[in-house]
């Protein structure tokens, strides 16, 4: 029996497989529809909502791709009440900017914080609409975004007052000025930015507006209210935009996208934004639950990049200027997440949109003097460890992909790799540590309870030495081919030989990646558990059993150091197998992103991805399609606490989508893919170009996970692989499943 959901099991998400109600106050049978066409009724965005332990997903309404996006403020999916809604999320889990929330009453100084309770049960979540009923106010609320611009509709009971009012979610300079009883502008500062707002309601029927301030960490917090007649209509609608250019910007971004625009008609087009990029991927077979799943992966895969531009022009945190441009200018990436599957999605489904994103990249380069690692609106988020942009230049580069500035994207890659810092959780120029790497091959670490000699790794991220060496030992890889295809050997030979340094920490007794002192003298740990929080002395976020597979780049070298195939191929058993050797309250006291546990896997964070794959390098090819259908099955269920760790906005999700269809990239900057087991009997991927991939699961179903035989394009295939040309040609996968493994399928040279 599957242990995917045949229907959902939490009757708050019911309404995701049918027609979307939108309940008023009045009665349950006054009701419009928003249903969505073809597979977009399997979308929903409340999956995932309860983390596992740390973040979990938002139910964010935009545009795919886009600089709107709203989700309301509270803890989580368990939490009943709402603090407000922002107008927009301005970088995914980094912040939000300009509150508003309706009331019928004006509240007193001491009582804006009051919160909004809510029934779940009424509460709509799609991609391009929300709606929910506030309880005790009876206070209908709904949304629908557009690009740079957003809608919201309060539905005011009878009785009581009519109040709308606007806060702030940021400190420093923030202002809200009424121009009249029908418009309102805004200014807040996010990060050092000022970003701009103007809005108009649609009555002009207000008895007053107000301004409450208050002095808050020896700055004055403005709060204004707005409050209309009871003879206004009970519906106030309230149209806004964003920019991040001027407040002129932001009239201008209102006019182009709402003026003359009703709710419904901007909730029209989200519906169509969606259904296209939605419905680009088809389906047949399949449980519902399995469509649910991966439906609303690949919606989650478009909730960034974000486009800024605006009218031909963009507002920098590079170099904070105004930048003319022909071309989007895209911000909120997190590379040490998006590197493995993300990106790699984009190069199939939307190449001309991954082409901007790294021309972006190149941009933020151009402009800072670095290529980032986490571009955020206000610069690079120093975040996590590598420079794995690095990777994304190359797999794009080697797929065909290379409209923009390849040249000075070689040229930033090259200044990060030889000049920047490699500590975690830091920007700038290279340091003595980083001299040490070059010179030693391995990052030094300190012997447990050693005391940091070096006043530049931060306080709390450590020096993650082994994650560190390996991850650049991946980046030099991607680097050194992107200086063969340039046809620069020098720089081919040099960061090649760099490449192998994962080498250098390869304990043959344990068979583990150690860590080293500055002398090269093995530091003693238990890998399972030593490192303190999150392991961040000697790895990241999770042990050694996840970082003894981090050599993407180079596989048949890490079988290698196992001496054969079939250590290898043991090693990879005993992951799944070896336990903990402790409780799970005292693992995730320390490892709290070590969840989605089978043994020492870890299904919820990203360096594990790849991992299941690793078995098409062996002999039993078929442990990976077992492995991937009992992880889907298992840990990705179609129901609030269906995301095993943190999502990051795409990063966890695009795995799903790969996953999903039966295929995945284990080498991000190889042009291949290896075959999995797909959920469905039938995927079809419409391509840029008019052509169609196509993958063939005859016979597929929950008990038929393994592949008897294969064909592509009509030939017998008898390796897991294909390549990315074949892909994007048009290529047809034809497998034939069972519920039993052919244990010498995928065998072949």
């Amino acid at each position: 029996m599957s242990l995917f959901l045949s229907k959902p099991v939490n009757t708050t998400l019911r309404l995701a497989c049918c027609a979307v109600i939108l309940f008023t106050q009045a009665a349950v049978g006054q009701v419009k529809t928003y249903e969505g066409a073809g597979n977009l009724k399997y979308v929903d965005p409340r999956i995932g909502n309860v983390g596992a332990i740390l973040e979990p997903t938002r139910p964010t309404i935009q545009l795919p791709n886009q600089l709107i996006r709203m989700t309301p403020q509270r803890a989580d999916y368990m939490d009943d009440q709402i603090s407000s809604f922002p107008l927009t999320v301005v970088s995914h889990r980094q912040g939000q900017i300009f509150s508003i929330k309706p009331s019928t009453t004006l509240p007193k100084s001491g009582e804006w914080g009051k919160r909004l309770t809510y029934d779940h049960d009424l509460e709509i979540n799609r991609p391009w609409y929300y709606s929910n009923w506030l309880v005790d106010e009876e206070i209908n609320v709904e949304f629908a975004p557009g690009k740079k611009a957003g809608f919201y509709k309060f539905e005011f009971p009878e009785k009581g007052e009519r109040v709308i009012l606007f806060d702030r979610y940021n400190g420093g300079s923030n202002d809200y000025k009424f121009l009249s009883g029908t418009e309102i502008t805004g200014v807040e500062t996010y990060n050092g930015i000022k970003m701009y707002m103007y809005g108009e309601f649609n009555t002009g029927a207000a008895t007053e507006t107000g301004v409450i301030e208050e002095e808050s960490d020896g700055r004055t917090r403005k709060r204004v209210w707005i409050r209309f007649t009871i003879n206004a209509p009970k519906v106030v609608e309230f149209k806004y935009a964003i920019s991040y250019v001027s407040p002129e910007q932001a009239k201008k971004n209102f006019n182009k996208e709402l003026k003359g625009i009703g709710f419904d008609q901007l909730a029209k087009q989200g519906e169509e934004a969606w259904s296209k990029v939605i419905n680009q991927i088809q389906t047949k077979g399949g449980t519902e639950a399995q469509k649910r799943s991966f439906y609303t992966a690949l919606y989650r895969s478009y909730e960034r990049m974000v486009d800024i531009t605006e009218d031909g022009q963009y507002y920098s945190g590079y170099d904070k200027k105004i930048h003319k441009t022909t071309r989007p200018f895209y911000v909120d990436d997190w590379v040490w997440d998006t590197y493995l599957a993300h990106h790699p999605l984009r190069t199939i489904l939307n190449p001309d949109q991954e082409a901007d994103m790294l021309n972006s990249y190149v941009n933020m380069y151009e402009q800072s003097g670095w290529v980032p690692t986490f571009p955020l609106i206000y610069g690079d988020h120093a975040c996590m460890n590598g420079f794995h942009s690095t990777i994304s230049f190359l797999d794009a580069y080697n797929k065909g992909i290379r409209n923009y500035d390849v040249k000075k994207a070689y040229e930033g890659m090259l200044k990060n790799a030889t000049h920047a810092t490699m500590l975690p959780w830091k920007n700038g120029p290279k340091g003595l540590l980083e001299d040490f790497y070059y010179e030693k091959g391995f990052f030094p670490a300190l012997k447990i309870g050693e005391k940091e000699t070096d006043p530049n790794v931060h306080g709390w991220e450590k020096r993650q030495a082994v994650a560190i060496t390996l991850g650049h030992s991946y980046d030099d890889w991607a680097l050194a081919q992107f200086a063969k295809a340039l046809k620069k050997p020098q720089d081919y030979d040099r960061f090649m030989l760099r490449s192998n340094n994962y080498k250098n920490l390869w304990d043959s007794n344990s068979q583990m990646f150690l860590p080293k002192d500055k002398e090269g003298n093995w530091i003693k740990i238990d890998p399972k558990f030593d490192g303190g929080m999150g392991g961040r002395d000697y790895y990241d976020e999770n042990n050694g059993w996840t970082y003894l597979w981090q050599v993407q780049h180079d596989v048949k070298g890490l079988i290698g150091l196992f001496g054969s195939v079939n250590s290898f191929e043991n090693k990879l058993d005993q992951l799944y197998r070896e336990p903990l050797g402790r409780s799970k309250y005292e693992l995730w006291a320390k490892f709290p992103d070590f969840t989605g546990i089978t043994g020492q896997f870890s299904m919820g964070n990203e360096p594990s991805f790849h991992i299941p794959y690793l078995y098409n390098y062996t002999s039993s090819p078929w442990k990976t399609q077992k492995r991937i259908r009992f992880l889907l099955d298992t840990w990705f269920k179609d129901n609030v606490f269906g995301i095993p760790g943190d999502e990051d906005g795409g990063g966890m999700s695009a795995f799903v989508v790969f996953s999903s269809m039966g295929f995945y990239p284990v080498t991000p900057g190889t042009p291949v893919y290896t075959i999995g087991s797909p959920v469905f009997e039938n995927v079809t991927i419409d391509l840029p170009g008019g052509k169609q991939f196509q993958l063939i699961a005859n016979n597929c179903s929950v008990v038929n996970k393994y592949i008897q035989s294969a064909k592509f394009d009509g030939k017998v295939l008898d390796t897991p692989w294909f390549t990315h040309e074949q892909l994007i040609s048009g290529g047809k996968l034809e497998l034939e499943m069972g519920a039993k493994p052919n244990k010498t399928w995928g065998l072949g040279k």
